[in-house]
C-alpha cells in the first residue's frame, strides 16, 4: 500500500494529547478545503446548525448546470480501497486516489500483483460517475498503519503478519487465514485499544487529502466527493455496518467499533462531536446490509430510554442521522423476502432477486442465539419492506418513526472500483478472492462466491452537482437506487394531478407544485372539489440507453408497492402492476445473452389506490423492472468448455441464470389525518 503523507510531529504530537471522543481533525496541507468549497459549504452548514459560530457566509456562484427542478446524478458511496484491512489481505494496493480516479473514467490497475507488488490486470468504467464517497474500514486504519511502518510498535506482532500475510510463529500457531479478528486487533492494538487510535490519523489523512483533491469546486461541478468511512460493527452479533458521510471537510477522527461497540454508540458519538460541535460538522449515516443482520438492522431499539417521551426523541434523532439505507449491493438485495409470519400478501417473485443466503433460512425467534460476523435466520427487521411498516408501527405508539428512510444502492467494492456494475463486464470486488471467473464462481460447500454480485449505483435528483446539493437531496430522500442500470425514474403523489400529464411537457414543475417528489410525506387530501378521494401518484421511468457497445435493457413493466398494518399487528404489502406488461413474452438467447422480445423506452402514468382507507397509515414506493437479462456468470459461462467450466455454469442452488435488473424509488408516507 502506497504511504500517506505523514503528518508533523508537533501536529501528532497536538492531536494525542486530546481525548479521542473530543478530537477534531483538523486538516492541513493538500487536505484543506479549498475557498470556493468553503464559501459553498458553509451557508448550509448555518442552516443547520444555526447556533454554530461560522465564519461569514460569501455567495458562490451555483454550478453551471444548475436546475430548480432538480438534475439525475449517478454515485456510490460505499468504496473501500487498501486502507480497508480486508481489502490488504486480498492483494488489494489501490489507494482512494485511484478509487477517484476510477470513478471518473480512468483506468487504474487491481490484482494479481507481479512480484514488486504492482496490479497486473487493468479495468476501467464504461461510463464515469457524478459522485462518491471512499468508505474504508476505520477498524483497520490504525492497524495497518502499524503493520506497515518498520520499526514501530508492532510491526513485528504476531498480528501484523496476518494481515502482512507472514507464515505462522511459534507464537501464533494458528493458520494465518483465521484468526479471530479481536485476537489480531489486541496483538496490534494493545488490549485499550490505544496505539491504534493513534495511528489512525494518517491513513484519515490521506483519505482526507484525497477526497480535496478530487472534488471539483469550480463553477463547472463535475465531480463530487465526500469525507467518509465505513464503522463496522459486528461485535458478538450480525452485522449492523454503517457508511458514515460527512457534508463537508469538517470531521472528528473516525470511530470504529472497537470503541463504538454498538450503533447508538456510533449516533452519540457522531452527534457529539460533530452535529453539536460547534464546528459547522454535518453528516448522515447509511446502514447496509440489511439482509445480512439476522433480522436485526431495524429492530425497535432505544437503549437508555425510560419512557415513550425519550424512545420518540431517540426515534427522531436516528431518522434525523440516516434518512436512507443501501437497498442493494453486492452481498444481495435487501428489498424484501416472501414467507415471514407476520406478512399478509401475495407472494411476490420479484422479491426472489439476488438473495445472498438459501431462502430456507428460517425465520428469526425471539431470544436466538447469534455469532458473530454470521448470518442464522432471518426476520422482517432485516429488509426494508417490512422495516418500512415496522416504522409505522412505531410511530403509532411513540408518536415518531426511526425507519421513515429512502433509498440508495451501492457496490461495497474492495478494489476501489465505483459502480462497476455491468454484468457482462464485472471483473470483481475482492482483490485475489474474485479476480478470475474461476474465483468468482468457486464453490465452498454449500456456499459459493457466484452467490456475490456486481452491486447497485446511487441515484439523486438535486439543483447540481455539488457536495451541499447532493448531501441535501439526499438528507431530503429524493433518491432511488438501481441494481446496476441507470434507469431514470420520477416519483410524485399528491391528491390533483391531471390524469393526463404523462403527454404534457410540465410533468416536473406540476409534479413538484401539487404534490411531493419521492421521500416526501402527504398528510390528508386538501378540501378542493378536484382533490381526488386516494392519493395519486405520478411514476415516469425511462431505459437506460446504455453505451454504444453496452446498450441498455428494455423495460418490462413499473409497480408500485404498498405497505401498511392492520389493528392486529399484521404487516399487509400489495404489489400494484401501473405501467407496462408482465407477460410481454421477452426473454434471453442462452447461447448468447442476446436479448430477445418488445419493452418499452419508457413507462409513465398516473395512478391512484383503489384499496385506499384514510384511516389508515400508509407507504407507497415504485420498482421499475428491465426485461429479463444474464445475470455475470452466466454470460462468463457461454465462453467455458471443459475443465474451465464450474459446475455453477450448471446451476447451483437458488442461484439465478437470468435476472431481471431494477430500480426503486425512495417511498411516500401517507399519514392519516387522526
Amino acid at each position: 500500500m502506497t504511504q500517506p503523507k505523514r503528518l508533523s510531529l508537533t501536529v501528532l504530537v497536538g492531536l494525542f494529547a486530546l481525548p479521542f471522543f473530543t478530537l477534531v481533525l483538523t486538516l492541513v496541507s493538500c487536505g484543506q478545503p479549498s475557498e470556493s468549497e468553503t464559501r459553498r459549504g458553509s451557508e448550509a452548514a448555518q442552516a443547520v446548525h444555526e447556533d454554530a459560530p461560522l465564519e461569514p457566509v460569501i455567495s458562490a456562484p451555483a454550478c453551471d448546470h444548475h436546475d430548480p427542478n432538480r438534475n439525475l446524478f449517478w454515485g456510490e458511496l460505499h468504496v473501500h480501497t487498501g486502507i480497508s484491512g480486508d481489502a490488504f489481505r486480498s492483494d488489494v494496493r489501490t489507494t482512494p486516489d485511484d478509487a477517484y480516479r476510477f470513478a471518473q473514467g480512468e483506468p487504474i490497475m487491481i490484482s494479481p500483483l507481479d512480484s514488486e507488488g504492482n496490479g497486473t490486470q487493468r479495468i476501467q468504467l464504461e461510463r464515469p460517475l457524478d459522485f462518491a464517497a471512499v468508505t474504508d474500514h476505520a477498524e483497520t486504519f490504525g492497524t495497518l498503519e502499524l503493520c506497515g511502518t518498520p520499526g514501530g510498535p508492532a510491526y513485528d506482532s504476531p498480528g501484523c503478519a496476518y494481515y502482512r500475510r507472514l507464515p505462522p510463529t511459534p507464537a501464533f500457531p494458528r493458520a494465518p487465514d483465521i484468526p479471530p479478528r479481536h485476537e489480531v486487533d489486541r496483538m496490534i492494538c494493545g488490549d485499550d485499544y490505544s496505539r491504534c487510535e493513534e495511528a489512525s490519523a494518517n491513513p484519515w489523512q490521506e483519505i482526507s487529502t484525497a477526497a480535496a483533491r478530487w472534488n471539483d469546486t469550480s463553477s463547472a461541478c463535475s465531480f463530487t466527493t465526500f469525507l467518509a468511512y465505513e464503522w463496522s460493527g459486528a461485535y458478538g452479533g450480525p452485522l449492523l455496518h454503517r457508511n458514515v458521510i460527512f457534508r463537508n471537510a469538517t470531521a472528528p477522527l473516525p470511530m470504529g467499533s472497537h470503541q463504538a461497540k454498538r450503533p447508538w454508540d456510533l449516533f452519540r458519538y457522531l452527534q457529539s462531536e460533530c452535529l453539536e460541535a460547534g464546528t459547522g460538522c454535518d453528516v448522515l449515516s447509511i446502514p447496509h446490509n440489511s439482509n445480512t443482520s439476522s433480522g436485526t438492522m431495524f429492530n425497535r431499539d432505544y437503549p437508555g430510554a425510560k419512557s415513550i417521551e425519550e424512545e420518540a426523541e431517540m426515534a427522531r434523532q436516528r431518522i434525523a442521522l440516516e434518512p436512507v439505507i443501501e437497498i442493494m449491493q453486492h452481498k444481495g438485495d435487501s428489498e424484501c423476502r416472501n414467507g415471514f409470519a407476520n406478512v399478509i400478501g401475495a407472494p411476490d417473485e420479484l422479491c426472489e432477486f439476488e438473495k445472498l443466503f438459501v431462502p430456507k433460512m428460517p425465520e428469526c425467534q425471539p431470544g436466538a442465539a447469534t455469532q458473530d460476523n454470521d448470518v442464522l435466520c432471518t426476520a422482517p427487521g432485516g429488509f426494508a419492506r417490512t422495516a418500512l411498516a415496522i416504522g409505522l408501527a412505531e410511530k403509532e405508539r411513540i408518536g415518531a418513526n426511526p425507519f421513515e428512510f429512502g433509498f440508495i444502492a451501492a457496490t461495497d467494492t474492495h478494489n476501489a472500483n465505483p459502480g462497476d456494475v455491468v454484468e457482462s463486464t464485472w471483473d470483481g470486488h475482492v482483490g485475489n478472492r474474485d479476480n478470475t471467473a474461476a474465483a468468482r464462481m468457486a464453490s465452498q460447500g454449500q456456499r459459493t462466491n457466484a452467490m456475490n454480485n456486481p452491486g447497485g449505483i446511487a441515484a439523486v435528483w438535486a439543483e447540481e452537482n455539488s457536495r451541499e446539493a447532493i448531501f441535501d437531496a439526499i438528507r431530503r430522500k429524493e433518491t432511488y437506487g438501481t441494481s446496476g442500470p441507470r434507469i431514470s425514474v420520477r416519483l410524485f403523489g399528491g391528491w390533483d394531478y391531471p390524469e393526463d400529464l404523462c403527454g404534457r411537457d410540465d410533468f416536473v414543475t406540476t409534479g413538484y407544485a401539487a404534490g411531493v417528489p419521492m421521500g416526501g410525506n402527504l398528510t390528508a387530501p386538501p378540501t378542493s372539489s378536484r382533490a381526488a378521494a386516494a392519493p395519486m401518484f405520478a411514476l415516469h421511468a425511462q431505459a437506460d440507453p446504455g453505451t454504444e457497445g453496452l446498450p441498455g435493457g428494455l423495460l418490462q413493466r413499473a409497480q408500485i408497492i404498498k405497505v401498511w398494518n392492520d389493528a392486529e399487528g399484521l404487516i399487509h404489502e400489495t404489489v400494484f402492476d401501473v405501467a407496462g406488461d408482465a407477460n410481454n413474452g421477452a426473454d434471453i438467447d442462452p447461447a448468447t445473452c442476446q436479448p430477445r422480445g418488445p419493452g418499452a423506452n419508457e413507462l409513465c402514468q398516473v395512478w391512484s389506490d383503489p384499496e385506499f382507507d384514510a384511516a389508515t397509515d400508509a407507504v407507497y414506493y415504485a420498482r421499475v423492472v428491465e426485461n429479463p437479462s444474464c445475470r455475470w456468470q452466466t454470460a462468463e459461462c457461454i465462453d467455458l468448455e471443459g475443465a474451465d467450466r464450474p459446475a455453477v455454469c450448471e446451476g447451483f442452488g437458488h442461484i439465478q441464470k437470468v435476472i431481471q435488473e431494477r430500480a426503486w424509488t425512495s417511498p411516500i408516507w401517507y399519514q392519516s389525518p387522526g
